[in-house]
This record gives C-alpha cells, structure tokens and sequence, in this order.
C-alpha cells in the first residue's frame, strides 16, 4: 500500500468501508418509457403512475435512477471517449485550460471537499456560454460576471461530444422538473421559468488509481446544492449515498446506461 499525502487523508469515520459495503437493491428505478415513447400516443395512466412513483422517491430517498430515459446511448459513449482522451493528456497540456479565481471553468485538480482534498480530476463545462452571474451577493448589485468555458486543443471533438451531450441531458432534466411539479401538485411547467438565465454546468470527473484506497476518497461526503444532478456512472462504480433511515452509506451499483438523480438542496 502507498503513501499519500496528508492532505487527502479523510478522519477514520469517514473513509470506505473496503471489507464489506451494503448494496442499494432498495434506491428506486424508473423507467420514463412512458414519456418517451414516439410510437404511440401518451398512456395517461402511465404517466400517473410515472408521477407517483418520482414523487414517493423523491419524499423517501431524495434520489433515484432512471431507465429508458430518451438520452441517445451514442451521445453518451462519445463523451465518454473524448473524456478520456483529454484526462490521459500530460499534466502540463490539462493545464494549459485550468481554471482560476476568475475564470472558474476547465480543468481542475486540487478540490476540495471539506476541507479534505478529493483523489481527482475535473473538467467543468457550462451550458450557457457565456454565463451570466451576479457580481456579488448584494441584492443591490446590478453587476454581473461573466463565465466563459476553455476548450483543450486535444482532443479536437471534446468540445463537439460536450456540447452534444448536454443538449440531451437538459431535456431530461427538465422532463424530471415537469413530473417533479406534477407529483407536488402544481403545473407541469412550473419551475422552467427559474432556468431562463441557468447555471446548470457539465462536470467530467476522472479518478485515478489510489495508492491508498482505505484512506483517500474520490469525493468526500457531501450535498449538492443545485436543482438536480443527472449523475452517469461508468461499470465500476463507487458511488454511496446516505440513507435517510439509519444513516448508513449505502453503495449504489452501476446499472448500464441509466442515470443516478440526486434531487439537489434548491429543489429539497
């Protein structure tokens, strides 16, 4: 077993659980056929059922994944692909697009969560480019900053497979706010007005092999804090999430081509 260093080191309570970890067989799955169907007309009992089904997960779990969920398989693969393209490339060439205090967009490798360094890699990608935020905190402030997204030279089809991908995955996450709506009760369409001027992001995340696996963690424990998280998982795994009865980390096995939601702190 290697060494790390210290800035990585979680606090023994936190670090996985390598000998044994339970297995989610419980985290809700959702197949959204019924929405996505092209050959037939809308089964309207479907649907309620489909609404049921997201709003008991959302009460219960505060996450769930979803099946026939209208994402293109081959979008997914070639992000994939050019995903890991990019995070092969020398440290030196990931640089040259990393991001700083200003422009907060691109390649990253010294995050933090809770004040515990993950063991990884990110590219973050937005959808609107530019984006547009306030300045400051101040209510009174009319300033706005704007984000731009960096593009690495190599590969030359990172930037086509991202923005291609986030087409698809913003149509199914506002597929998911529309039967969210409808399961609390309200329009179908009520909370597409809070996403005209959005900071929804793409975040390519790269973990490479730990030396010290019974130490470091990828991403430590944490919430997110926007609306959704439409979550891909690639065939290993390691994802864990919280469970809401007991407060154990449950581990979430990968399910080919289907999307982990983790309903974010806006939405709760």
């Amino acid at each position: 077993m290697g060494e790390v260093d210290q800035a990585f080191i979680q606090a023994p309570e936190h670090r996985a659980k390598l000998a044994f970890t339970h297995e989610a067989e419980g985290i809700p799955s959702i197949d959204l056929s019924a929405i996505n169907s092209i050959d037939s007309e809308p089964d309207q009992a479907a649907i309620d059922e489909l609404v049921r089904e997201i709003g008991s997960a959302c009460k219960e779990w505060g996450f769930f994944q979803v099946i026939n969920h209208g994402v293109p398989l081959e979008k997914r693969q070639k992000i994939d692909s050019a995903a890991r393209k990019f995070f092969a490339l020398p440290l030196e060439e990931k640089r040259k697009v990393r991001r700083d205090e200003v422009q907060v967009l691109g390649y990253y490798d010294a995050e933090n969560t809770k004040n515990v360094r993950d063991w990884k890699e990110v590219f973050d990608v937005s959808v609107e480019d530019p984006t547009l935020v306030p300045s400051s905190p101040d209510p009174e402030d009319n300033q706005v900053t704007e984000w731009f997204n960096k593009w690495p030279q190599q590969p030359p089809e990172l930037r086509e497979a991202c923005e291609e991908y986030t087409k698809e995955v913003e149509k199914l996450a506002l597929k998911l706010m529309e039967l969210i709506a409808l399961s609390l009760g309200l329009p179908a369409k009520r909370f597409h007005g809070y996403f005209k001027d959005q900071t929804t992001a793409l975040r390519l995340n790269y973990y490479p092999p730990c030396p010290a696996p019974d130490l470091a963690l990828g991403v430590g424990r944490h919430k997110d804090s926007g609306a959704l998280t439409v979550l891909a998982q690639d065939e290993v795994g390691g994802l864990e999430v919280k469970r809401k009865t007991d407060g154990e980390w449950i581990r979430v096995k990968p399910t080919p081509n289907a999307y982990i939601i983790n309903v974010g702190d806006i939405l709760q």
